[in-house]
């Protein structure tokens, strides 16, 4: 009688998603990506104040098959060469993002995963307002002030 077979995602791959951390050495800052550009390009901002273009490494795109979204805080190796460009490293989970704000490694500043909560205070560019039931006495006010203002501007279709 023939082996059973496993799926083949599971043949020879390990389930452990613990990694040990990797802090950043001379030549590598924090950074946090601040748009997708497409085609493994993206806009980081690092902790240092510059903006630059991240390159995705080809280790972590090819091989890996790791995705990078906007908000994920990343290792960035510096250029000597070109200033305004940086190569991606590695990408921190929200765990070890955590971990390395509790480390110190970065500013308390720093908002993690706090981008994809539902904030009611935010009106994300939604320029209504809504009120409650009770702001419908100060329309009606207003539907009167335009009422009367509506009989003096006549307009005649024909003249048009």
């Amino acid at each position: 009688m023939p082996k059973k077979k496993k799926g083949k995602r599971l043949n020879g791959k390990k389930q452990d998603n613990k990694r040990e951390l990797q802090f950043k050495e001379d030549g590598q800052e924090y950074g946090q990506v601040i748009k997708a550009l497409g085609n493994k390009r993206f806009t980081v901002q690092g902790m240092d104040g510059k903006e630059r273009l991240g390159i995705t490494r080809g280790s972590m795109s090819y091989r890996k098959k790791i995705w990078i979204n906007v908000g994920d805080y990343v290792l960035i190796g510096l250029r000597d060469y070109q200033d305004n460009k940086c190569d991606i490293m590695a990408k921190y989970t929200a765990d070890e993002a955590r971990n390395l704000k509790a480390y110190g490694e970065l500013p308390n500043e720093a908002k993690i995963n706090e981008d994809s909560s539902f904030n009611e205070n935010d009106d994300m560019g939604c320029p209504f307002e809504f009120g409650d039931p009770s702001d419908e006495e100060d329309n009606t006010e207003v539907d009167k002030l335009t009422e009367d203002n509506s009989s003096d501007f006549k307009i005649n279709l024909d003249d048009i």
